[in-house]
């Protein structure tokens, strides 16, 4: 695989509880700018959304939004990013993010989220891409979604292969040498 360029975040358009998800969501965007990365996301400006691309944004980092026009407005479609994409509908917007990332970053989220996770972890499972793909475990937030995926694994849905295609971290330190090491 190619040195990394590009690496899609999906997040939540809201914050959450804990202000260690914001704070998560700052740190990345950061690491992302200081690595030199671009950062692909759903171009709000709310949410966890917005809290990595301002982050990033205030580092002089590269961004690409990708937003579709029925949430401009309920999203807060920021307008001075690097570059943004409108799209028709939430299907075309994660495929131009797909499309234009190296790898994939997932940090908590609701169901749009999940709904993200589990499209590039299938087309992953199917065969249709390699690109690598973490889960940005804040305080533990994903553990019920990886006992889940034990579930579906232990009653015969999966192969114990699906473990392979994703990957935890706890914190960004950790998921940030892990996206070097996955991309060098």
């Amino acid at each position: 695989m190619s040195q990394l360029r590009s690496v899609c975040v999906f997040c939540g358009s809201r914050a959450g509880l804990r202000p260690a998800f914001a704070r998560d969501a700052r740190d990345l965007g950061r690491a992302i700018a200081s690595a030199g990365w671009r950062l692909v996301y759903g171009a709000g400006d709310v949410g966890l959304m917005g809290e990595v691309a301002r982050a990033a944004l205030a580092e002089g980092g590269r961004t690409m939004g990708v937003i579709p026009t029925h949430l401009l407005v309920r999203e807060q479609g920021r307008r001075d990013l690097g570059q943004m994409v409108i799209t028709e509908n939430m299907h075309e917007r994660k495929k131009v993010m797909f499309m234009n990332s190296d790898a994939i970053v997932v940090l908590p989220g609701g169901a749009g989220s999940l709904d993200e996770f589990f499209e590039v972890l299938t087309w992953r499972q199917i065969g249709l891409h390699e690109k690598p793909i973490f889960l940005l475990d804040t305080e533990g937030y994903w553990q019920p979604l990886i006992g889940l995926m034990d579930h579906v694994i232990r009653h015969g849905f999966a192969e114990e292969t699906l473990r392979d295609y994703y990957v935890a971290a706890s914190d960004v330190e950790t998921l940030v040498a892990r996206l070097r090491t996955a991309l060098s």
